[in-house]
């Protein structure tokens, strides 16, 4: 996928840590992991708010586009 989650860097940056973060925007924590581990399919705009509150950031400092390698084949 061509959309990076910095969402581990941000944390670090503000220390805080998953448990604490999970608690303060209300998602579970398995849910808050799969998305620090850039493992989610979609994220919504309601949680992606609520995050970027908790670390006062901006969503472009949690989401990243990198442009995709194209396969030759």
């Amino acid at each position: 996928m061509a959309i990076r989650i910095n969402l581990d860097v941000m944390m670090a940056k503000r220390k805080k840590g998953l448990t604490e973060l999970a608690k303060e925007v209300d998602i579970t924590l398995a849910n808050l992991s799969i998305l620090k581990n850039g493992k989610a399919k979609a994220v919504r705009l309601e949680t992606l708010n609520a995050i970027c509150k908790a670390l006062q950031c901006q969503p472009g400092d949690i989401l990243e586009y990198v442009e995709e390698e194209e396969t030759v084949e």
